[in-house]
């Protein structure tokens, strides 16, 4: 791949652009917004000029709702060798395209699983995609040498290629990443009318529900109006689960002691599922999920502190597999927790120590 014409500079398709720029093909850029395409070129994604000529690949990062009308423009318009779109969703834009009677040899629907809370060409880095898995849906029609012009922007992206069948795929994202969104802004929207009192007692756990209730409300209408029966099936299933927890909830409240037995029980099932469940999520670089050891290090609100923590680490030979940093409200301190390989908690804690960080019980 030389040449490439990203259509849509949002955090995905200006991520995909400085990744490609980055290893030395030349990228053009276009949005329906200009002012968002100078943006990405000025970041160094490429160039907002029109290229001269067909280009090798069309990368379509628009919402949703407008990826069958912007592929149809660009094939008709015969703009590349081979089109894709990075969409979150995968049926219907490829029925839309064969609704119209399109030739589809030259696309793939894929879609990189990466994102952040943020949005728009200030958001997009190189690395976006890097260790993330980016699905590829073709169908019989795709063309051999378009499958190949994907795999190599994914590998020039440094993802991890999964080919998926586009119904599996939508099923798939509606379970992992459409009702998490949902159920995440359901439990944030609680904390929109409580008191004061309550707000100042949050803590890590509410952070890490709430996280992606941040997200745009805009982009989120876009993707889940274009997937909402899978979602609604698995929000349902959701729905039925909460009806049981909420009765087993109320039966710790009778005064009948076999009731009281039922509520324990229920709630004892969905914590003991959600364990099992959360136990296939996979671990570090998609690997099966470690149980790490945590270590976790009192830390003042100083420049430069996490990267002494972080140095300290490294000189006693640890490795640290992940980090997170636990906020004390209105103070400025912190916890920050080093998850590690059990045998390495030891000498890690022990180093902390030596070299003068208070730790606390992780």
């Amino acid at each position: 791949m030389r040449t490439a014409l990203v259509i849509g500079t949002g955090l995905i398709g200006t991520s995909a652009a400085l990744a490609l720029a980055g290893r030395g093909v030349t990228v053009h850029l276009r949005d329906h917004d200009p002012a968002r395409a100078r943006t990405a070129a000025a970041l160094g994604a490429g160039t907002d000029a029109a290229p001269e000529g067909p280009v090798d690949l069309v990368v379509v990062a628009v919402p949703p709702a407008h990826v069958a009308d912007t592929l149809a423009e660009a094939m008709t318009a015969r703009l590349a060798r081979g089109y894709l779109d990075v969409a979150s969703v995968k049926g219907g834009p490829q029925r839309e395209l064969a609704a119209r009677g399109l030739d589809l040899t030259p696309y793939i629907g894929t879609h990189p699983m990466a994102g952040k809370e943020r949005s728009g060409p200030l958001a997009g880095t190189a690395d976006l995609f890097e260790g993330r898995p980016w699905v590829l849906t073709p169908t019989r029609a795709t063309d051999t040498e378009v499958l190949n012009l994907a795999l190599e922007l994914v590998a020039l992206c440094r993802a991890v290629p999964v080919v998926m069948e586009a119904d599996a795929h939508d099923r798939a994202v509606a379970l992992v990443s459409h009702t998490p969104q949902l159920v995440s802004s359901l439990v944030a929207a609680r904390l929109e009318d409580a008191e004061e009192s309550a707000v100042r007692l949050c803590g890590q756990g509410i952070r890490d529900v709430t996280r992606i209730a941040a997200s745009d409300p805009r982009m989120w209408i876009d993707i889940l109006s274009a997937n909402p029966g899978p979602v609604a099936d698995v929000l349902s299933g959701v729905a039925a689960d909460l009806d049981e927890t909420v009765r087993a909830l109320r039966s710790l409240q009778s005064a009948d002691e076999e009731e009281r037995k039922g509520g324990v029980s229920g709630v004892e099932d969905v914590l003991r599922r959600g364990n099992a469940g959360r136990a296939r999520v996979p671990g570090k670089h998609g690997a099966a999920p470690t149980a790490y050891e945590t270590v976790a290090v009192l830390i003042s609100d100083q420049p430069g502190e996490l990267a002494r923590i972080f140095a300290d680490a490294g000189r006693a030979g640890v490795n640290v597999e992940d980090v997170r940093i636990e906020h004390a409200t209105g103070q400025q301190a912190g916890l920050v927790q080093l998850m590690v390989e059990p045998s390495a908690a030891p000498t890690l804690a022990k180093a902390l120590q030596e070299r003068g960080w208070g730790l606390r019980a992780g």
